[in-house]
């Protein structure tokens, strides 16, 4: 892992679950599993296409793996490239 990639993941780790921040606003960060978005392709990007999750939104039953992609996309009023963008934009600082 290079520096560039641990640094990425450390912000974005410490910016607690962007499904929950959209939910119910900014708020004390808790534990994050990192997801890795999956857009119009079958393979993991990078660790720039990494999504800080909480367990439930992550693998949980109301989560992208526990709702399958699409369904999580229609469950929410937001998108897995959504959550990816403010993702992005947060840690950028």
């Amino acid at each position: 892992m290079t520096k560039a990639e641990r640094e990425h993941k450390d912000r974005l780790a410490s910016l607690g679950c962007i499904a929950c921040r959209r939910l119910y606003g900014p708020h004390e960060p808790g534990p994050v599993e990192l997801h890795h978005y999956r857009g119009g392709g079958w393979g993991k990007g990078d660790y720039m296409t990494l999504i800080p999750l909480c367990r439930e939104h992550h693998q949980g039953r109301t989560g992208v793996h526990g709702l399958g992609t699409k369904g999580f996309d229609k469950a929410y009023p937001f998108s897995q490239r959504d959550l990816l963008d403010d993702a992005l934009r947060l840690a950028a600082g």
